[in-house]
């Protein structure tokens, strides 16, 4: 049976752990079947992550949810992704918070997410493309940092980004993978938690020569 949206809401969603209720309505305001192939709409609800091409994917539902609970997110943030690839979690975190930058490695994938997030109705998000192991300095420092493919161990260069109180989310390892959470307490020092084990895309460029 095919799941619906409506499915993915309840089921995936509040039947787990997720309950702020602000990423529960910016779920449900951002269609996952306008960020995935026409092969795949029938499957955009499922509680899975789905292949958008070239060894790409969109991240599973209640991933996407789940990471923007963990970082606490206000309306007044301004957050910066580290991989936009198709644009479903900068939508997302743009429902969440002021401001969303994102960039993206790979040309083909920030071409995607301009296309997609262009039949989303957001006025306050900016993409670029370019490796993000820089990050965006001149756009920082930011409240949060999200990143969504994998680095060997989290870059010095976005951790410096980060407003004293923001926190960094990054799933962390190669092939075993921990999801970090990474709080600033002061200017040269930071908290970090683990919460669970997952399965990301390797992040690319200059964050496999280290």
């Amino acid at each position: 049976m095919m799941s619906t949206k409506k499915d993915m809401i309840e089921r995936q969603l509040k039947n787990r752990d997720i309950e702020d209720p602000a990423v529960l309505k910016a779920m449900e305001e951002v269609d996952r079947k306008l960020f995935v192939p026409d092969d795949m709409k029938d499957k955009a609800y499922q509680d899975s992550p789905l292949p958008i091409g070239k060894s790409q994917t969109i991240s599973q539902p209640y991933i996407v949810a789940y990471m923007a609970q963990a970082l606490d997110l206000k309306e007044d943030d301004k957050v910066l992704e580290i991989g936009t690839g198709c644009g479903y979690n900068a939508a997302v975190l743009s429902r969440l918070v002021n401001k969303v930058y994102s960039v993206e490695i790979i040309e083909w994938l920030a071409d995607l997410a301009k296309e997609n997030l262009g039949k989303t109705d957001h006025d306050n998000i900016e993409t670029r493309h370019a490796d993000g192991y820089e990050g965006w300095p001149e756009k920082g420092p930011f409240d949060a940092i999200q990143l969504t493919a994998a680095p060997p161990k989290i870059p010095e260069t976005l951790k410096k980004q980060l407003k004293i109180g923001g926190k960094l989310l990054a799933p962390v390892g190669t092939s075993s993978q921990r999801l970090v959470l990474i709080e600033r307490l002061e200017e040269d020092k930071f908290e970090e938690k683990d919460l669970l084990m997952v399965r990301f895309v390797p992040m690319t460029g200059q964050a496999q020569k280290e």
